[in-house]
């Protein structure tokens, strides 16, 4: 378990990290910004990385939804799930305070909203409450849907990050405009510590909208692939 939780924390580390890093601090570079479609590639290749760097030590959640959805599709043990998200949760807020640290030391550089997620003022699109809770509802079903598939039974052995990489790239790049992309409690949670105290307080939303959007995949995921139970991580 100890290499477990480590590995976890630092796959939830790099997510936050270079994930968030890319939209804190290239995204809106003068004249050479990356924009929204090089922050969603920047997440699809931080869990792309990762799944082929500790995947086979963990199972590569770097999620909080991730670890719950799993468990919901028979994939993952209970008793693990509170040690697994203890590390996601702190391996953001770690990624998110060394990002504040590298990102003020710019002159005249203000945390603004510091990749944190929201929604209705807080939205990038001004989308309100139902529409970001939605979003974010669906977006994790399907992102958790695709990685159900691709590690089961029956699917192509040792390319699973691959998709769920590009999955994850996707996500982002029509989540952006209406929360800036969370799916993942964790990643959430890190950047709106350090972005001020509105952000905390819309945090449940993505909290709550992946746990659901998880938990309808993991158990549908569950009846589709029921002859593979018997092989609980």
């Amino acid at each position: 378990m100890p290499q477990r939780i480590g590995a976890e924390f630092f796959g939830t580390f790099w997510l936050t990290f270079a994930g968030c890093g890319s939209a804190v601090l290239a995204a809106g570079f003068p004249q050479l910004g990356i924009g929204f479609l090089g922050v969603s590639l920047a997440f699809g290749l931080t869990v792309l990385t990762m799944a082929y760097a500790v995947g086979h030590i963990s199972g590569g959640h770097f999620n909080c939804a991730v670890t719950i959805g799993l468990w919901a599709g028979g994939r993952f043990r209970a008793g693990a799930i509170v040690p697994y998200i203890v590390a996601q949760v702190l391996g953001a807020i770690a990624a998110a305070a060394v990002l504040y640290a590298i990102a003020s030391g710019q002159d005249g550089w203000t945390p603004g909203r510091f990749a944190a997620d929201g929604y209705g003022e807080l939205s990038p699109g001004k989308y309100g409450m139902a529409s970001c809770f939605l979003a974010e509802a669906v977006a994790t079903f399907f992102f958790l849907y695709v990685i159900l598939g691709a590690t089961s039974k029956g699917a192509a052995v040792g390319f699973a990050g691959i998709p769920i990489g590009l999955c994850l790239t996707l996500v982002h790049l029509f989540l952006i405009p209406v929360t800036n992309a969370s799916v993942n409690p964790a990643r959430s949670t890190g950047p709106a510590l350090f972005a001020g105290g509105a952000y905390i307080g819309q945090l449940w939303l993505f909290w709550l909208a992946p746990i659901v959007g998880a938990l309808a995949a993991g158990w549908l995921s569950r009846w589709q692939h029921a002859e593979e139970l018997g092989a609980v991580a």
